[in-house]
């Protein structure tokens, strides 16, 4: 089976926020979109309806939150999951260097990093961490690398305060075989925190070997003698709405169609698997792109 939103788009992944509790707390944070979240997604919950996706046809699930590696629960999460799905997780890293390959060993396929600095300080100013924490994520990554949880990629977004940051951060990633991620900031509030995303974006295509297009999103990757950097651009982009195949997962249990709505969603609250299914069509029926043009989705 495969769910088809009314835009024509297959939705192929499951974008599960597992808790809305961080240890840190970065000044460009969207909280996943999340409105004053109730409760946290229980675990039968979360692989019920991971379950479902699969047997309609999704092929991967990314576990977020909040900081998922505050979940004591996260191993027995991804064991419970079921194998025909990719399963990745994003964190700040904090946490990793301890559990990555116990993760590994449940069955977590890859992983996501957030590092938006290397310098200590700027780092600090950016997510509010304390001492030693960037250490942590450094070590949390070498883990990772040692656990076999790839590809890696390593998320920084773009902001005036680190733009400066990102030859350092290519560097970081090229030596230990990473994929660099160069995330344009969600100014969702308009505090004009984002940096020249532009002018990098000008300079990888001036120096990079070779240019590959992702079909997903249309993000272009650039291969720069050993790096791999890739530029994803959510904010008024038509092609990233065009082409969403996945449906989001709150902390507190809801199927959100849209990181940018929450007018639509969809409660799992006391749901049983048999009926996991028909929420996911039911969320499905509600999609539209948020950012659209008629050429991006035929409908407008």
């Amino acid at each position: 089976m495969t769910l088809v939103d009314p835009y024509g788009r297959r939705i192929t992944g499951l974008r599960m926020a597992l808790t809305p509790r961080c240890n840190l707390r970065c000044i460009y944070c969207h909280h996943e979109g999340e409105v004053s979240p109730g409760r946290e997604i229980s675990a039968e919950i979360a692989v019920n309806l991971a379950r479902a996706g699969a047997e309609e046809g999704m092929r991967a699930i990314k576990l977020t939150g909040g900081e998922p590696l505050l979940r004591s629960d996260l191993e027995g999460i991804v064991s419970a999951l079921p194998d025909r799905l990719e399963i990745s997780l994003t964190t700040n890293g904090i946490l990793l260097e301890d559990r990555a390959h116990s993760l590994a060993r449940a069955g977590l396929d890859r992983v996501n990093v957030s590092l938006d600095s290397l310098d200590p300080r700027i780092y600090r100013k950016i997510t509010g961490a304390r001492d030693g924490d960037l250490d942590c994520v450094i070590s949390g990554i070498e883990a990772a690398i040692d656990a076999d949880l790839d590809p890696i990629k390593v998320n920084m977004v773009v902001l005036r305060e680190n733009e400066g940051e990102v030859p350092r951060l290519i560097e970081f990633t090229r030596e230990r075989g990473l994929i660099l991620q160069l995330i344009e900031l969600l100014d969702l509030n308009g505090n004009g925190l984002g940096g020249d995303l532009e002018a990098i974006e000008k300079d990888l295509n001036f120096r990079a070997d070779r240019v590959v297009t992702r079909e997903m999103h249309r993000r272009k990757k650039y291969f720069l003698d050993g790096a791999e950097v890739e530029v994803v651009r959510p904010m008024d982009n038509t092609e990233f709405c065009a082409h969403c195949h996945r449906l989001r997962v709150t902390s507190d249990g809801k199927l959100k169609p849209c990181l940018l709505r929450s007018d639509n969603l969809v409660d799992l609250e006391g749901a049983g698997p048999a009926e996991m299914g028909d929420l996911l069509r039911e969320a499905t029926s509600r999609r539209a792109p948020f950012f659209c043009d008629d050429k991006a989705c035929h409908r407008c």
